[in-house]
């Protein structure tokens, strides 16, 4: 058993090379340029919800408020007629990136804070390169990447999306799994 203390270092190096990667992933490579999709008539639809001033959140249209209300004529007919949609409103004005950024950091800490704690419990100071590897990345991966796979099963998320972010948090927990690895205490 490793403590998890000894293991601050490829905890925060792995947290720091995930943050960079994920920086280029979405900075530089194309493939999530079409995880999002313009709406038609954009500006008749945002001019269509501005004077509702909704204000930030998660939402469902058409609403039920519960298993009893869906089976309802009225809500039925709703459905049917459409727009079906889930939508999370923002402020307005230009996103804070920074703020995000920082969470994202914090997320990547966590990540590899777990990897840290799941083989520093199943492996022992000197273990070899290939189990840490292992232990660290399978638990950084689950992280990284199966909760994500709720958005398309309960969402409707495209599954491309869900398969670029997967293929993502793949790179993320190679990463991580190789740099404790390689500072794993002897």
């Amino acid at each position: 058993m490793v403590p998890i203390m000894s293991l601050w270092l490829p905890i925060l190096l792995s947290a720091v090379f995930v943050f960079i990667i994920s920086s280029i992933i979405h900075m530089f490579l194309p493939y999530h340029r079409t995880d999002w999709s313009k709406v038609p008539s954009e500006d008749g639809v945002m001019d269509a919800l501005r004077p509702f001033n909704i204000p930030p959140g998660d939402y469902i249209v058409p609403h039920s408020g519960g298993g009893k209300d869906m089976k309802s004529p009225e809500f039925q007919e709703k459905v049917n007629k459409g727009p079906v949609a889930f939508m999370t409103v923002l402020p307005n004005g230009m996103p804070e990136m920074t703020k995000s950024l920082i969470l994202w950091f914090i997320y990547a800490v966590v990540v590899s804070t777990f990897a840290a704690y799941i083989a520093g419990r199943a492996l022992v100071p000197g273990a070899h390169y290939l189990m840490v590897f292992r232990f660290a990345g399978a638990t950084a991966f689950i992280a990284y990447t199966v909760a994500g796979w709720q958005q398309s099963i309960w969402y409707h998320r495209p599954w491309s999306t869900s398969l670029k972010n997967t293929f993502d948090g793949l790179v993320y927990a190679l990463f991580t799994a190789g740099t404790f690895g390689w500072l794993w205490p002897s």
